[in-house]
Parts: structure tokens; sequence; C-alpha cells
């Protein structure tokens, strides 16, 4: 092992907005070891998704590159085989790669139910696994319990028993015990470091699906965000949906911290989620939007040497790759992005575009083109010609209850922002 590179661990979940953990002030939150791992880490406070959308915002994040830059505009658009991600540069920096779980970037069947076994056994080619050496997972299927895994080791699809969250981590835990400590070859005799991407579906609906014993909350005694319309069927499915949302973070929380549990403190730790979820704020559900509670990921990151502090640079997960690359190849930061540091003088980032390629015919998700960017205290986003739909003035407003967007005293403000698009 190149005692100047570290490990590096990704865990990366789906649907978990960054206000829902215990260390973000969520009173529904269960948190435990998120709140322990945030305590030790880096915490970006003002962390984006650029695409709140799985298969985009995934492709980014491996790639390093915007959708549809990366090849991907549609929901069903594979991530092109001739994509170079984080993976191959991870290797040709000498470290082993591995992907565990989740893929959502391979060539699925449209006309296929999205929940279900066709969509779980569906086959993710060698060729098409991000150039990852080592890949078990699966490509969607939305199944909490009992996963059908392939890959490296698994030809045909297997099923799992277990919650997927508890079986993703620990198959994780075990490659990179078995790696870490010489036990498990490649076949081409490198030991050492070991890049790992451990991809959870949790908390992704089915909300009602069991989470691993948790019960789920009493929907009444959630407490909402004053932006989620009260007495009628919004506020009803929000807590009803809520609630298990609930359980499976911390049946997830839980997963989490017993693969933490075998990671040594030399080794960099990543938490985040490709994006959120709306829950009824606005009246609007699932994810598509460009508002907070769609657009807005925990990060967490925890580093040897970096003292744990909250940080308002705007980071976006398409910059996960070249800090982890950073971070590999000993490099104290990268050009126009920050890298951790200790919160001196580095290069801080304002800015962070976010973005809606198309439009995913789903029920219930966002229903237009858009693109836009956010700061700490401004957002505008853009209809796809290029006109103001909504303006927030975050500093007064973090519940983006008034659209500014046609308001004369703010043209300058949405002017100006809108250079940055």
């Amino acid at each position: 092992m190149n005692p100047r590179q570290p490990n590096i661990l990704w865990i990366v979940t789906t649907q978990w907005r960054a206000s829902a953990t215990g260390y973000a002030g969520d009173v529904n939150a269960r948190t435990p070891w998120l709140d322990a791992l945030a305590a030790e880490s880096v915490n970006y406070t003002q962390a984006v998704t650029p695409h709140p959308f799985g298969p985009f915002a995934r492709a980014a994040m491996l790639t390093g590159v915007l959708s549809p830059e990366n090849g991907v505009r549609d929901y069903f658009d594979p991530l092109p085989v001739t994509a170079r991600t984080v993976a191959h540069e991870m290797k040709d920096l000498g470290y082993t790669t591995a992907f565990f779980g989740k893929w959502h970037l391979g060539k699925r069947d449209p006309g296929a139910p999205l929940v279900g076994e066709i969509q779980a056994k569906t086959m993710v080619p060698p060729e098409a696994r991000g150039g990852f050496e080592f890949w078990e997972g699966f490509e969607g299927g939305f199944l909490l319990n009992d996963p059908w895994l392939h890959g490296t080791r698994e030809a045909e699809p297997v099923q799992v028993k277990g919650y997927q969250s508890d079986v993703i981590a620990g198959r994780a835990a075990r490659w990179r015990s078995e790696r870490e400590n010489g036990r498990w070859e490649m076949g081409d005799g490198r030991s050492g470091n070991t890049f790992c991407v451990v991809s959870l579906e949790a908390p992704h609906p089915p909300y009602d699906a069991p989470a691993a014993g948790v019960k789920a909350m009493d929907p009444a005694g959630i407490k909402l965000p004053a932006n989620v319309p009260l007495g009628g069927e919004v506020e009803a499915r929000a807590r009803r949906e809520l609630a298990g949302y609930y359980a499976h973070i911390e049946a997830t929380d839980r997963a989490i911290g017993a693969l933490l549990g075998g990671v040594t403190s030399d080794t960099v730790v990543v938490f985040t989620s490709v994006h959120g979820d709306m829950h009824g704020a606005h009246g609007l559900f699932r994810k598509g939007w460009p508002h907070e509670e769609s657009v807005r990921v925990p990060l967490l990151i925890r580093a040897p040497g970096v003292v744990a502090r909250r940080d308002e640079a705007a980071v976006s997960l398409v910059d996960l790759a070249r800090m982890s690359l950073g971070c590999a190849g000993g490099v104290g930061a990268v050009p126009d992005r920050p890298w951790l540091g200790n919160g001196g003088s580095e290069t801080r980032p304002t800015s962070a575009k976010i973005s809606m390629p198309s439009v995913v015919a789903l029920p219930h998700q966002g229903d237009r083109v858009w693109r836009g960017v956010r700061t700490k205290m401004r957002k505008l986003v853009l209809n796809a010609d290029g006109s103001p739909w909504l303006f927030f003035d975050l500093e007064t407003d973090p519940l983006e209850m008034e659209n500014l967007a046609a308001d004369p005293a703010r043209s300058g403000e949405i002017e100006e922002l809108g250079r940055l698009v």
C-alpha cells in the first residue's frame, strides 16, 4: 500500500434529502451513526445534486461531467461504454476499484415495469460497468428487501435474503476486509489501496416496504415543514409516506454504521445521496424539481488529518470524482473546486449549477426541462427557453415560499445570476 494514498469509500444513497438527518436538525430522523460520522467530517451544508434524478446524477457523479454532456440525456439512456469514470482514473493511480449495489446506468427496457424482478435481474455486462474491476450489484427494480445480485462473482442474478442496505453494506465490508488484508487478488498480483463505491437504494420508495424491523413512525406525530400544505390529501400523503421514509432512514443508518465499524481511520469516507424527495413541499412529490427538498443532498467527507467542520462551499456531486482524485494523488487542492483542506484560503466556489436535461414521464416527477444556479443566498431557475421560472431569496426565505422571478426590483440580480447558468 502506498502510505501517501488513503483508501477511499463512497457511500451513496437514493432520495435522502439534506435535511433528513439528526445532525441536520430533523426531529423525525433517527441517525445516530451518521450523526457520529458528521462529528468527525467536513459537513458540506450547501451541497447539491447537479441533476435531481437518479441516472443523470449518477452519470455526473461518476464521470465528473454534467448530463447530457456525459451521454445521459434521457432516463433510459445507459452510460456510454466509452465514458471515462473515476474508476478508470483511480485504477491508473494504482487503486483496486469496486462497486456494490444499485447501478441504474445500464441498458433497460422502457416497457418493463420499473418495480420488480424484471429490472432487478437486468444484466449489466462487464463492459458497461463503468470501469470498475470488481462489480456486484443490480440495475434497478426498487426491491428494498431480498435483492438480486450479479457481477464479478455471479454470472447470473442470484437472490440474497435480507434488507437490501444490510446485504449490500455487508458484502462490501467483507470485500474491503479481504482486499485490504491481502486475501483477495484481482488477478494481476496487485495489493494495496482500494476505491470502493457502496450504492444503496434506500430510502427510495416503496416507503411501505419492511425496513429491517424498524417500525414506521406514527404519521400523526411527524413534524412537517411550513411549506407542506395542511388539511388535505397532500398532508395526508406526506405523513403516510414519511412514516415509512424515516423507518428506512433509520434502518439504513444502522447498516452504514455496521459498514463503518470495519473502516480504518486512514480511509477517506464520503456519505451522500443522488437526490432528495419533495414529500409534499409546495404540494409536490418525488424529484426532478428544482426546489431545495429535491436538489439539496447530504455530503459528509471524513479524511485523515482534516479537521471536522461545517463548510458552506457550493459543492456539487459532479465535483466528487475530482475531489477524490485530488486526495488519491496527494494534491492539496483541485483547480476551481475545493478539496478538504482545513478551512484555509483555498478557492471557495460560491455557486453550483443544477438542471434537468429532459422530462421523465413518470407520475409526480418534475414537469419540464430547466436549468439553474444556486448560491447560499439565492437560487435562479430558467425554463428551457431561457426565461425565468423561479427566483428565491434563500437568505430570507429558506422554504422558498415566495417566487420573486417576476419582481422588477430583482431584475438586476436575476440578470447577474443568469450569466452563471
